[in-house]
């Protein structure tokens, strides 16, 4: 055993976290398993090709990680995967890449200077196309991701790291990070087909047709051969052309000429594939594809990151900030998203000054890049969670079990009737081969394979297929606001300027010539992100329709006109009518921009680019011929309040807001500042933003209407008749996001919202929750009041406290107060999920963690988005959906060419019908295995067995056509309340495989013990007629051939078993094959319906009216007409009997207890309680809980065991206008 101090952890605290212990060769052992594998023919190799852990623990033994020379890793999530990785050992001049080695390189640039140097071992290993390099200082493996690991701030990077390498120090860097490429290697067919080949499944298969060869059962070897053969082509087909389309894909501008700066002036040409982290390059005018992460240190950038986001709207990437208070912060790609380019987003056009050039640092490169993790998720995803693949697994072992009864029970029948040992082997092992069915894995694809099928007719891509059927799960999906329930483009509904601290009226025209010179609307035609892109004007849509409101000219200067200059020349704005000029200019006037005095225009002189943190951009602006420069800042509201002089602050400022949000407006805040004349451009361009953000003149309010997609409120209607929760997840105002949910019907007329006003410790106060209530439709005892008023003390027994208590009620939060319930309120947590619809001002790692949360209370969570800022929920989601035009993106598993939600109904639809078609199959593959199992086992009583070409006919046309055939079903037109199972071990489930297995294997022994019984039954030989010895009208010649009496196939159990069996396989496959309420009907699957159809009339016809070519060809006897008709009689009784257990015992008494337990939706609980039930039902309902042992029986998920204590909790919701603080008491205040 591995000592628990000799586990280390890599990537602690992060996604892929491992464990790992060192292990180093050990003789003797290597020699066990050399014997081992000699006495096994192998087969111990194959155990230990599939199980890294034992295959370690075989041949090594456990050492220090310093010194081991095998690592065995183990991924610490629910999965628990093993792996085995070597331990490599390279030489470099130092132990760290950044490390400063004496690397002075000869003139002509070689560094073979640096053999004098002692070279020094470095052990690493590279697990997932990432390299782990030993640590001395932490004793552990540790990963090399680029400038990140230095921990240097912004200011450091401008004045240390800005000068690049040289070539001999790149060239020792190159050691620890490799080639800067996404290397996806495209495996051969020869290395793909041995993996394939050495599956357990095809191992298993190749065992048998090994012992089918050995019994003669040459065709159905031969049929097996051909169909795994078959399976093995389209296999490495697929595979390979995944290899390809992703190889395709990142390989596409992957290798790129760069030049890369070496000194302050030299300037080299290079390729991409040389680059390391420090590396300065230089972006050329005409923009590039990035290859590799890479920090702007000079200049600014327009780019397009589709590629990562799905965001199709350019994004301007400025300069890393190297003065102020920003300055002094430590470099992260993720806090500094907007001064960093990533590897593989498309750079459209570049600003620089002249003398100048575009500078970036490199950071990261490789797989390192935010581009190559990417490409990592989708070489190496992460095994599907979901319980009906861990079932199946589980049932598999059943059949196993049931195989190794019929082992023994084989040899000891055997023995008993003295059969020789050959045969006594043969026959045994064949036991096992039938009992699992080896078209399983095949069978199961096909279901998921169609709905896939269905999905890209629908306009729904899909990039992980086995996501499919978890979709059939979903019982909540998160959607985001803008974008995926309201229209993309913002209409501007009005402005309302603020002045001498008042609000003036709403105005609906800006661009009318009153307001042409206001410091209004010069922020609206100022303060943005647009540029101008083949001429047209490109960008964020809000900041585009703000812009075009204004009727404002934006030009830009081209590259000739800079060059003209040494100072900047800005991007200029100006109103299409001039006004008449009114700017004295003085000789003594100092004119930083090249301004015309005769015309009026604003010059952007610095940009701060939004941030969804900060909740705000601003710029710095200056018209020309000004003698002041001017910062404009707009964002949300309330931060754009907080950084404005209280006194410019319109004292109804809050009722005003809360008026327009409360309405559904998008409302957009206005300030300005008038900089001192001391502020220069070069001082400017140094200061940081909060400098620039602070003691700002409110100037108002824009006002913008979202619309509605026509779509969403009936889609949300639907998915709440389907008993999915719905939650919206949006960086939109809190009030706003509540009135769209009004709107749309996620919050219902008569529902309560409570606003969990989360507040963090500050000033010795400890952390606290204020609970508000909004506004209800029915009218409060407070009319003036937003909130209603109600003294907690007074109410505590009060009778209004019980209709209160029956009433729904929904909360809703900000991301800043759900970040501070999580760290100081974590017992909270869950309630406030389990009935939270509306969570606004939430930043992208803010939607994350909620999935996250929902997830922990056993919720199976779909995400919704436009892919802008959800790709991080989208793929956390068990389910993200990207509404994108894009054929397929990286962001999410599914992407939707539709731009409204309508995908989601259609893709749970989807899932849920794959489902059910996965459990039909199964249990179809199942009962097909059980089914021959029985007849087998039956007939090795008598020394008999099934013929060769019976056994092709079974599997080949029989199981193969049905279970191909009835995975065709499409689902239903719509969602119905109900959810399917999502375990095979689940009661209704395995109610209809035990109930008929049963039922099967009762008309098998009867007609297998009564065709015993007949009079005209005698032991079979090829002079017997039992058909001339009856009474039937039918004149038949006998059936002679040559006998195989070592086989004894020919004999009237085996013809026996054969028809009923046969009947069996076709009657399962219907009883299974349900459509409602997740599949369209059975009859509109219509080569299902022709198949069994035909294979009905054929069996009824050859068991009716032998054909004699048929029955030597199946090797079937004559047998008289009256046990004919009686084994029609059995079959119609066995199909009656089967039909009725599936359909009026499980469907209506079992399936309605269970789904009635499996559907209760957290959201629903407490409404669903209090509705009434029949005495009848009552009654039967607690019959049949305490019949199925269900009394007490807590639910499986954590959510609705939530959901029930909460019912009975009198403190839950918490009552308005109170306050949760930090400890286990709750106070009431007056607010």
């Amino acid at each position: 055993m591995v000592e628990k101090e000799e586990v280390k952890v890599v990537n602690r605290g992060l996604e892929d976290e491992m464990e790992v212990w060192g292990y180093r060769p050990c003789g003797w052992k290597l020699v066990l398993v050399g014997l081992g594998t000699l006495c096994s023919g192998g087969l111990l190799l194959l155990l230990l090709y599939w199980l890294p852990k034992w295959r370690v623990k075989s041949t090594s033994t456990c050492c220090s990680l310093r010194d081991a020379q095998t690592l065995l890793l183990r991924t610490t999530d629910e999965f628990r995967t093993w792996f085995c990785v070597k331990v490599h050992v390279m030489l470099a001049s130092g132990r760290n890449p950044f490390d400063t080695v004496d690397l002075q390189s000869s003139a002509s640039g070689d560094v073979a200077s640096t053999s004098e140097l002692q070279p020094e071992p470095i052990r690493h290993f590279t697990h997932q196309s990432l390299r782990f390099f030993w640590n001395d200082t932490l004793q552990n493996f540790d990963t090399l991701k680029g400038v990140e690991d230095l921990c240097v701030t912004c200011d450091s990077i401008h004045s240390e790291y800005c000068s690049g390498l040289s070539k001999a120090l790149q060239d020792y860097r190159r050691l620890f990070f490799g080639v800067n490429e996404i290397a996806v290697r495209v495996p051969s067919l020869f290395k793909l087909l041995i993996k394939e080949v050495l599956n357990p499944f095809y191992i298993f298969q190749l065992f048998s047709v090994i012992l089918w060869s050995a019994e003669e059962y040459y065709y159905y070897a031969a049929a097996i051969v051909f169909m795994s053969v078959i399976s093995i082509a389209t296999s490495l087909y697929t595979i390979k052309k995944q290899y390809v389309m992703l190889h395709d894909m990142v390989a596409a501008h992957s290798v790129v000429r760069v030049s890369v700066c070496r000194g302050d002036k030299e300037i080299v040409e290079a390729m991409s594939t040389d680059l390391v982290p420090g590396d300065i390059i230089a972006i050329p005018a005409n923009g590039m594809v990035m290859p590799c992460d890479a920090v702007l240190v000079s200049g600014t950038c327009i780019v397009n990151e589709s590629m990562l986001t799905g965001e199709s709207v350019p994004v301007t990437k400025t300069s890393l900030p190297s003065a102020g208070a920003e300055s002094h912060s430590i470099y992260s790609t993720e806090q500094h998203k907007r001064h960093t380019l990533f590897c593989g987003t498309d750079i459209i056009q570049t600003r620089f000054y002249t003398g100048e050039l575009v500078k970036a640092l490199v950071v990261r490169t490789g797989f390192c890049t935010e581009k190559g993790q990417l490409v990592r998720s989708i070489l190496y995803p992460k095994p599907t969670d979901f319980k009906l693949y861990r079932d199946a697994y589980l049932f598999l072992l059943c059949l196993v079990g049931v195989a190794g009864i019929g082992f023994v029970y084989t040899i000891i029948l055997s023995i008993l009737n003295k059969v020789p040992a050959k045969t006594i082997i043969i026959e045994s092992l064949d036991i096992i081969t039938i009992t699992v069915p080896p078209a399983l894995p095949a069978a199961m694809t096909a279901g998921i394979v169609y709905a896939q099928r269905r999905l890209k007719r629908a306009g729904i891509f899909c990039i992980s297929p086995q996501r499919i059927n978890i979709c059939g799960q979903l019982n909540l999906v998160c959607f985001d606001k803008t974008g995926t329930l309201t229209e993309d483009g913002l209409d501007l509904w009005a402005i309302q300027r603020a002045e001498n601290s008042s609000f003036c009226l709403p105005e609906q025209e800006p661009d009318k010539d009153a307001l042409v010179q206001s410091a209004f609307v010069a922020c609206m035609a100022t303060c943005h992100s647009l540029t101008k892109i083949d001429g047209q004007l490109s960008g964020d849509p809000l900041d585009l329709k703000m812009f075009q409101a204004t009727g404002w000219i934006l030009e830009e200067a081209t590259e000739e006109e800079t060059s003209l200059h040494n100072p900047i020349m800005p991007t200029v704005v100006r109103p299409p009518k001039q006004p008449a000029p009114d700017v004295n200019i003085t000789p003594e006037q100092s004119m930083e921009l090249y301004e015309l005095p005769c015309s009026y225009e604003i010059g952007i002189v610095r940009q701060f680019p939004f941030s969804s943190a900060l909740q705000r951009m601003s710029v710095v602006a200056r018209q020309l011929g000004g003698k002041y420069m001017e910062a404009y800042l707009k964002g949300a509201p309330e931060v754009v309040a907080s950084l404005c002089k209280q006194a410019t602050v319109p004292t109804n400022f809050s009722q005003v807001l809360e008026d327009y949000t409360s309405q559904g407006f998008r409302v957009i805040a206005l300030a300005y500042r008038r900089l001192e004349s001391k502020f220069t451009w070069h001082r400017v361009q140094t200061l940081d933003r909060d400098h620039i953000e602070s003691n700002m003149e409110f100037l108002g309010l824009v006002i913008m209407q979202n619309k509605l997609k026509a779509e969403t409120p009936g889609i949300l209607e639907d998915l709440r008749k389907a008993n999915i929760r719905t939650v919206m997840v949006t960086g939109d105002n809190m009030l706003t996001a509540v009135s769209v949910a009004r709107d749309c019907g996620m919050i219902g007329s008569n529902e309560r919202v409570i606003i969990a006003d989360a507040v963090p410790p500050k000033s010795g106060h400890t952390a606290k929750i204020n609970w508000h209530y909004t506004d209800s439709p029915r009218p409060l005892a407070n009319k003036d009041s937003r909130f209603q008023v109600v003294d907690i003390e007074s109410h505590d027994h009060n009778c209004e406290d019980q209709p209160r208590k029956k009433e729904k009620f929904h909360f809703a939060m900000t991301g800043r107060s759900l970040s501070t319930v999580i760290e100081h309120f974590p017992d909270l947590v869950p309630k406030l999920v389990l009935h939270g619809t509306v969570f606004a001002r939430m930043a992208p790692d803010q939607k994350t963690q909620l999935i996250e949360i929902l997830q922990s209370v056993d919720y199976f969570v779909g995400m919704c988005g436009d892919g802008a800022n959800d790709c991080g929920a989208l793929k956390r989601a068990h389910s993200g959906i990207s509404l994108s035009e894009l054929e397929a993106s990286v962001a999410s598993p599914f992407t939707s060419t539709t731009s409204n939600i309508s995908c989601v109904p259609s893709l749970i639809r989807e899932g849920r019908a794959a489902l059910i078609t996965s459990f039909c199959v199964f249990k179809f593959m199942a009962l097909y295995s059980i089914i021959q199992y029985i007849s087998v086992t039956l007939l090795y009583s008598i020394l008999s067995n099934l013929g060769d070409f019976q056994f092709l006919f079974i599997d080949v046309a029989i199981i193969l056509i049905i279970a191909f055939t009835m995975s065709l079903n499409p689902a239903t037109k719509e969602l119905v309340p109900d959810r399917p199972p999502s375990s095979l071990i689940s009661g209704p489930l395995l109610f209809s495989v035990l109930t008929q297995i049963l039922v099967c294997l009762g008309f098998q022994a009867l007609a297998f013990f009564l065709v015993k019984s007949q009079l005209w039954y005698e032991i079979w030989t090829p002079q017997s007629d039992a058909c001339n010895s009856s009474s039937s009208a039918f004149s038949m010649d006998t059936n002679v051939t040559n006998p195989h009496e070592h086989k004894n196939i020919k004999n009237y159990e085996n013809t026996t078993l054969f028809y009923v069996s046969s009947f069996q396989y076709l009657i399962v496959a219907i009883v299974f094959s349900k459509g409602k309420p997740f599949r369209q009907p059975t009859y509109k699957n219509w080569p299902f319906v022709m198949s069994t159809l035909s294979l009905y009339i054929f069996l009824f016809l050859i068991m009716l009216y032998p054909i004699s070519a048929i029955d030597n060809f199946l090797e079937i006897v004559c047998v008289p007409h009256e046990w004919r008709s009686a084994m029609v009689i059995m079959i119609v009784m066995n199909a009656v009997v089967s039909t009725l257990i599936e359909t009026l015992v499980l469907d209506i008494v079992l399936r309605r207890l269970v789904f009635t337990q499996d559907k209760m939706e957290s959201h629903r609980v407490a409404s669903a309680a209090q509705h009434s039930q029949s005495a009848n039902d009552r009654w039967g309902r607690a019959f049949l809980i305490w019949l199925c042992c269900l009394r007490g029986k807590t639910p499986q998920a954590r959510y609705m065991n939530l959901a029930q204590e909460l019912q009975d909790d009198p403190e839950w919701p918490p009552k308005p206008q109170t306050c949760t603080q930090n400890r286990a008491c709750r106070l009431s205040v007056t607010l």
